[in-house]
């Protein structure tokens, strides 16, 4: 259920909103991929649920075009 309250919450983002959060989450996959590469993150499974928040909120920047 959390992935749809965060579907619901982007949908009521304005566009300027969804960029900012995509830009965040971008920066957050760059640092989380830094970690893995030099071993010091533990939580692996962090990486694809940050794809996935990206992914959605390309979807609804598009859909909203």
């Amino acid at each position: 259920m959390k992935s749809k309250a965060l579907l619901e919450d982007l949908r009521t983002k304005s566009a300027a909103e969804l960029n900012e959060d995509l830009v965040a989450a971008k920066k957050e996959l760059f640092n989380l991929r830094f970690q893995n590469a030099t071993n010091q993150l533990d939580n692996t499974s962090r990486i694809k649920e940050v794809k996935k928040n990206i992914a959605r909120i390309q979807t609804v920047l598009a859909a909203q075009d």
